[in-house]
This record gives C-alpha cells, structure tokens and sequence, in this order.
C-alpha cells in the first residue's frame, strides 16, 4: 500500500459492514491513524472491530438522532483527535410504491439517509481541520427514477446537493465536499433492507451482467478505491462533483 492516509484520522459513518467496512479497511492498510466507525448494531460493530484491528473504534451511533451524533463527537474529542475526512456514508435503501407509501416510511428514510448526512457533517465539523475532505455517499438513484425507490431515489438526490453547496460555503476552511454514487454492488443492503433473497439477488446479478458495460455488479472494496481517491490528496483540486461508480451503467 502506498500510505497515503498515514497518521490520518476519519470517521466512517455505517462502517460495520459494506461499503463503509470496506472503506475503513482500506483506510487502514493506506496507514490512517485511527478510524471512528459508527452503527446501530453493537454485536456488528464489535465483530467489524475484530477484523479491522485497534486503529479502528466503534461507536454505536444511530446517525438519525442528533444525541447519538453529539455522543460521537465526544468520543473524538476525548482522544484528542481532529478530523481530516469525514465519511457520511450511513444509508437504508426499502421499497415504497407510490400509493401504497406511509408517512412513517417517509419520515424513516429521510431522517437517516438526508437528515443524518446533513447533522453528521454539521456536527463533527468542529473537528474537521483545515483543507479535509467531506465524502458522501449517494447513488445512482440521485440521478435516475427506479421504480419502487421514489423516497431512496429523492433522498440521494437531496444528498448530492449537499456537496454542490457545501462545496461553495466552506470555501473558506478549504474543506472539499464530494460524493461517491454507487451503482449495483452487493452488500448487506439488499438483504436488510431490500428483503431480497438469493434467488433475487441472483437474478438481479444476470440483468445487471448485461445492463452494465463492464458486465458484473461490484464488490464494496471496489467501491472504497473510489471513496479513498475523493478523500485523498491525489484529488485535492476536485470538489463538489458527484463520482459515479458503476461500471459505466449511468453514462449509456
């Protein structure tokens, strides 16, 4: 690894498993200091901890509720530590078809998928140093109108306009903000979320092998090169852009 990341500190919110487990892990192997993942799962937080080792620190954090971010930022505080990337990358993705969509789904989606990147951000940037980076994590649905997905959809389309206004407000501090927009990668999601089973997941593979010009759905680690580059130095003239990451699929 080349170590681009030494004695760097981030925060990875959602990294006990996919996407954000995945970019702590690489995190570390690039020689980051310490690495603050968040969860609502103790028992998964506990067992990411015992694969990624002691840079990593968990902290049960449910990123919808401002008490559980304040809490966050004290631990951090605690150890003395500032911030130089901050991963809002905690996410759910449910179906909800229009018409038969209820208030509460609504509230539930937005509170942790807008709400908690929003507060996430406003809340440890305090800890941000000067010139660190924000990444958000987004998707192709930010751009696109998958059917059965009008709340997850919107609500990425809401968190990709954070960075394009954060880019601009924090101007000042030469704080980056961007976001990473996955297409299909296989994590947890699709079963906790989505509720689908292997059979579905299968099928979906076989459509996208033939829907995506590289011709496979990616594995989260793929994902993670892509968060690692927004958040280091090789991309320090980048900022407020919306990378998506999905094997060419949103540009065809």
């Amino acid at each position: 690894m080349s170590g681009k990341f030494s004695n760097q500190v981030a925060v990875v919110t959602g990294g006990s498993t996919g996407i954000g487990f995945s970019i702590a892990q690489a995190l570390i192997a690039e020689g980051a200091k310490r690495v603050y993942i968040t969860g609502r799962s103790t028992d998964t937080l506990e067992a990411a901890v015992a694969r990624l080792g002691d840079k990593a620190v968990a902290v049960v954090s449910d990123v919808s509720r401002q008490a559980d971010l304040d809490a966050l930022k004290t631990t951090i505080q605690a150890r003395g530590d500032r911030l130089d990337t901050v991963f809002a990358n905690a996410g759910i993705c449910e179906k909800n078809p229009v018409g038969d969509t209820s208030e509460a789904a609504y509230y539930a989606m937005f509170d942790v998928n807008v709400k908690g990147a929003f507060f996430t951000v406003q809340t440890l940037l305090p800890l941000m140093k000067d010139a660190s980076s924000i990444v958000l994590t987004a998707s192709i649905c930010s751009s696109n109108g998958m059917e059965g997905l009008s709340l997850y959809n919107a609500s990425k389309a809401a968190v990709r306009s954070f960075a394009r206004t954060w880019a601009n407000e924090l101007k000042d501090r030469k704080i980056r903000a961007n976001v990473l927009s996955p297409g299909f990668t296989r994590t947890p999601l699709m079963d906790n979320g989505l509720k689908m089973s292997e059979s579905d997941i299968a099928t979906l593979r076989q459509y996208v092998e033939q829907i995506t010009p590289l011709g496979y759905m990616a594995q989260p680690e793929e994902i993670a090169s892509a968060a690692l580059f927004l958040a280091s130095d090789d991309a320090r003239y980048v900022n407020g852009v919306e990378l998506m990451v999905d094997g060419g699929l949103s540009q065809i």
